[in-house]
């Protein structure tokens, strides 16, 4: 087996890329290793014996893995936390999914005459008032109310 690490270097250089992305064919080893100048490298580049390998990307197992533990609620503690709770989840997202819902309540209440118009008005308000935190809360304001 003959030693090709000099040309490997060299035809790393000329490339511009690391030694360990440089590809010498087996097959014309005798050839490679008689280059021994970097215009000797460039004419073996130039006619395919040496090559160059795509860089290797880092692999996505374990990221799948990590992935499927947070699904199921795991790696989510404090110690994993980076940000407040605000960034790590909206509050407008968590605004709006609230008013629709404390909204779609009060419609189908209205729609099937448990509350009157004057009431559902008065709520609609309030809901978009923010008086209500939590659908809960609004059932039990109506609960009192009616």
């Amino acid at each position: 087996m003959t030693d090709l690490s000099t040309q490997r270097r060299l035809a790393a250089s000329v490339l511009g890329v690391g030694v360990s992305r440089i590809y010498i064919d087996p097959d014309h080893t005798e050839d490679a290793a008689e280059a021994i100048t970097r215009d000797d490298v460039r004419t073996l580049i130039n006619s395919g014996i040496i090559d160059v390998r795509p860089p290797s990307t880092p692999t996505r197992g374990r990221k799948r893995l990590k992935k499927i533990k947070k699904s199921r609620g795991k790696r989510k503690g404090h110690g994993s936390r980076k940000g407040g709770k605000g960034v790590r989840r909206n509050p407008e997202k968590a605004w709006v999914r609230r008013v629709r819902k404390q909204r779609k309540y009060i419609r189908s209440m209205y729609q099937n005459g448990k509350i009157e118009r004057k009431t559902y008005r008065s709520l609609y308000l309030k809901i978009k008032g923010g008086v209500f935190p939590t659908l809960a809360s609004l059932r039990n304001f109506i609960g009192k109310q009616v």
